[in-house]
């Protein structure tokens, strides 16, 4: 192995090609470049030249201000109409004076569970606590199904049925 610090490079091989075939590759190239050149001068023909300084052009400016003729000012009165509120309804059942006499003790469905409730839900349903109100049961107070007074109360970032 030689050492290319050392040692002096090779010399470079003589061209094998004759010197006529190397000046028509020289001349080729030089036609092709000059070709270019006139193809490119003649495309360019009908451009300007590019002036070196911007000329300043004359503006005109014309301010028209008009004035406007204050027209006649109408006023309509509306009358406003009162938002409708919830209607509170409080129904009492009525139970019986006297027992009559027959024993029904057994415990199933002894307590009272009629419908009640004043508000409902849009199916119909008793409310209870902690589920939410709607819009237009803000602030108003009815009972659940088992007789429980509840109100609508915002709380915890929300509208919900409350024990009163």
């Amino acid at each position: 192995m030689t050492n290319a610090y050392t040692t002096p490079p090779a010399p470079r091989p003589v061209d094998a090609r004759p010197l006529r075939k190397r000046k028509r590759v020289w001349l080729g190239g030089s036609g092709l470049l000059l070709t270019g050149a006139l193809i490119v001068g003649a495309g360019n023909g009908d451009q300007q030249p590019v002036a070196a300084e911007a000329k300043p052009a004359p503006t005109v400016t014309a301010t028209v201000t008009a004035t406007p003729e204050p027209a006649p000012t109408v006023t309509e009165t509306v009358k406003a109409k009162a938002k409708p509120r919830p209607t509170v309804t409080v129904t009492r059942t009525a139970r019986p004076a006297a027992d009559t006499g027959s024993d029904t003790g057994s415990g199933s469905g002894s307590q009272d569970t009629t419908g009640t409730c004043s508000i409902v839900s849009n199916a119909g349903n008793c409310y209870s606590a902690g589920q939410f109100c709607r819009n237009s049961d803000h602030g108003a107070v009815t009972t659940n199904a088992g007789g429980t007074r509840i109100t609508c109360v915002y709380s915890s970032n929300a509208w919900r049925w409350k024990y009163a």
